[in-house]
């Protein structure tokens, strides 16, 4: 499952994995809109092996917290809301966003 999270990770420049009913999913997805970021949003909660993919993202996490939201950027995870909203706040998150070619300013 692994491998079917990845390869839906590389399908564009930033790729949020949530669940519809997570507030914290719906933080991180509006941070992207609010930085003109053109997000694909993965809703595991409509996919049939949503909740495979959801233990999958866990444990490419650590193991450690809730497996959504799960942020990749240029293919790579970078991990939930914390640390997301920790680059953003401090300087790092628009930087990635452009070398991944998800923003241009």
């Amino acid at each position: 499952m692994a491998d079917r999270v990845m390869k839906l990770a590389s399908e564009r420049a930033v790729v949020v994995f949530t669940l519809s009913s997570c507030c914290m999913c719906h933080t991180v997805t509006k941070l992207m809109q609010d930085l003109s970021v053109n997000a694909l949003v993965h809703e595991l909660d409509s996919d049939p092996r949503g909740k495979e993919m959801e233990s999958a993202l866990l444990k490419m996490l650590g193991g450690r917290g809730p497996a959504v939201p799960a942020v990749f950027i240029g293919g790579k995870l970078v991990g939930g809301t914390n640390r997301v909203m920790s680059l953003h706040l401090g300087g790092e998150l628009v930087p990635m966003l452009m070398n991944a070619g998800a923003l241009w300013v």
